[in-house]
């Protein structure tokens, strides 16, 4: 455990010696909500929205988008770089085995994310009267969920990737359509039907629906929770299949 605590903080020291990871991970989400938040009719209440605001929308898809980052920007390149160069192969020979480094990218990932997560709660709030979520409880786990389900995404990717730069590449073209189709261009309350019921089925999709339910005071809908388990249960069973330490 405590070999997992080290490699954790030095994996986190190695992440702010790149300032422009740094930037996009934990800057980019806050700064494009008060970008949004700055637009004068996403301030004002919408009855097609039932007299929500598009920015009360935005926050959780804010707070997906930077899952997203984390897990199909940074996550699987790293693990594919560390493994294309020979890391993780000479980790075997010491004490400290290679899942140890898996497991302290994912600590650092997820307590990376946690933080942004709280600043755009944050942002929202002060800057633009956005509510708290209604339902602690179900808002944590939600965020859990779409945490667990892209970062075993990320983890498919880097099993796959030959290399860290065509890691980057495949995460770059899946980031695209997964915040998509988490409402980032277009909020899932406005999406015609054909386009919310793909969402719905897709990842981050169910992820911001359960995050708005749970900003609502709702526990997340069965449907939503099951595509994100059925997400995690795929992606996770075949990054375990073929991820290869060397």
């Amino acid at each position: 455990m405590s070999a997992l605590y080290r490699l954790t903080a030095t994996e986190t020291r190695l992440f702010f010696r790149e300032p422009l990871i740094v930037f996009f991970a934990l800057g980019f989400p806050p700064l494009l909500l008060v970008i949004f938040g700055a637009i004068p009719a996403f301030r004002e209440p919408d009855a097609d929205l039932g007299g929500l605001r598009t920015i009360d929308l935005y926050v959780p898809i804010i707070v997906a988008l930077s899952i997203a980052m984390f897990a199909l920007n940074s996550l699987c390149q790293l693990l594919a770089t560390y493994r294309e160069k020979g890391v993780l192969r000479r980790m075997r020979t010491t004490p400290v085995k290679p899942a140890a480094m898996l497991g302290a990218q994912l600590l650092m990932s997820t307590a990376m994310s946690v933080v942004t997560m709280l600043v755009a709660l944050a942002v929202g709030r002060l800057a633009f009267g956005v509510r708290l979520p209604r339902q602690v409880p179900a808002y944590l786990t939600s965020y859990v969920l779409a945490a667990v389900t892209m970062f075993a995404i990320g983890l498919l990717v880097a099993a796959l990737a030959p290399s860290g730069k065509s890691a980057g590449a495949v995460g770059t073209v899946l980031f695209f359509p997964v915040v998509f189709f988490a409402g980032l261009w277009l909020p899932r309350d406005s999406m015609p039907g054909v386009l919310r019921t793909i969402s719905d089925f897709t990842p981050l999709g169910a992820g911001v629906q359960s995050l708005q339910d749970a900003t609502a005071g709702q526990w997340p809908q069965v449907l939503h929770v099951a595509v994100m388990l059925g997400w995690t249960i795929v992606a996770g069973g075949l990054a375990a299949r073929y991820f290869r330490w060397e």
